[in-house]
C-alpha cells in the first residue's frame, strides 16, 4: 500500500507488512538530531524495552557517545553504556556504538553479543548503521525490529533491505518530524519499511510491538 506521497511527482513510498514475530532486539540508526530523537523514542517506549536489548549506532565522535550513554542512563533509569567487544546483549539494557568504531551483533554460545570492528568507514561513516543492521538481521531474522531516525545521508538503507529480506520490521521517522530526512528518507524509499511514523508516535508504537500487541 502506498503512502500517497506522489502528488508532487515524488516517488510513491510503499510499505511492507510487519513481521508477525514478537521482536527479540531493537536496533536503531540515527545521525543529525539523533540524540534528542533517541531520548524521546526510548522514553516513550521504556516499558517495552525491558523485554529486549537496545543497540544503537548514532553518528558521533568518541566521548560524545560516552556522554549520550550517560544521558540515556539518567533519562531511562536503565543500564546504558558504550558497547564493549563481546558484551552479552541483555533485555532492558542499552548499548551504543563507540565513536570511531563499527558495532555489530554476533552469536556466542547461543547468546547475542556485541562485536566491535575497526574496519574502514561504510557510507563515509564510522560507526555506520549498515553493519549493525545487517548483522542484527543475521542473528535475529524475523525477530528484529529496527528504527531509522533523523540523520543526513543514506546510511542504513542497505541494512534496511537486509532486515526486510530476513523477515524483520523497520520503522522510519517521517519527514515532518526529522531534523534531516536523509537517512529515514533513504530507508523509506527502499519500499522495505513497515511504518513511516512521526517522532512523537514512534515510542508508543514500538512499545506495542515489543509487548506483542497488534500493529
Amino acid at each position: 500500500r502506498g503512502t500517497g506521497i506522489n502528488a508532487a511527482g515524488k516517488q510513491e513510498i510503499t510499505l511492507k507488512p510487519y513481521s508477525s514475530v514478537v521482536p527479540r532486539a531493537l536496533v536503531i540508526g540515527s545521525s543529525t538530531g539523533g540524540p534528542q530523537a533517541l531520548q524521546r523514542v526510548l522514553t516513550d517506549a521504556r516499558d517495552g524495552l525491558l523485554k529486549v536489548p537496545v543497540v544503537i549506532t548514532q553518528h558521533m565522535p568518541r566521548t560524545f557517545t560516552t556522554i549520550l550513554a550517560e544521558h540515556l542512563h539518567k533519562q531511562l533509569q536503565l543500564p546504558s553504556k558504550e558497547a564493549e567487544h563481546m558484551d552479552v546483549l541483555k533485555p532492558g539494557h542499552v548499548y551504543i556504538a563507540p565513536g570511531g568504531i563499527h558495532l555489530k551483533i554476533g552469536k556466542q554460545n547461543g547468546q547475542a553479543v556485541s562485536l566491535l570492528e575497526d574496519g574502514a568507514p561504510v557510507n563515509f561513516c564510522k560507526p555506520s548503521v549498515d553493519p549493525l543492521f545487517e548483522s542484527a538481521a543475521e542473528v535475529f531474522g524475523t525477530a528484529c525490529l529496527a528504527l531509522v531516525l533523523t540523520g543526513m545521508g543514506s546510511d542504513g538503507a542497505s541494512g534496511v533491505n537486509v532486515i526486510a529480506g530476513k523477515g524483520g520490521s523497520v520503522i522510519a521517522q517521517d519527514e515532518a518530524s526529522s531534523v534531516v530526512w536523509g537517512m529515514p528518507g533513504a530507508a523509506a524509499r527502499t519500499g522495505n519499511c513497515s511504518g513511516i511514523v512521526p517522532l512523537d508516535q514512534i515510542g508508543a508504537h514500538v512499545k506495542r510491538i515489543l509487548k506483542g500487541a497488534a500493529r
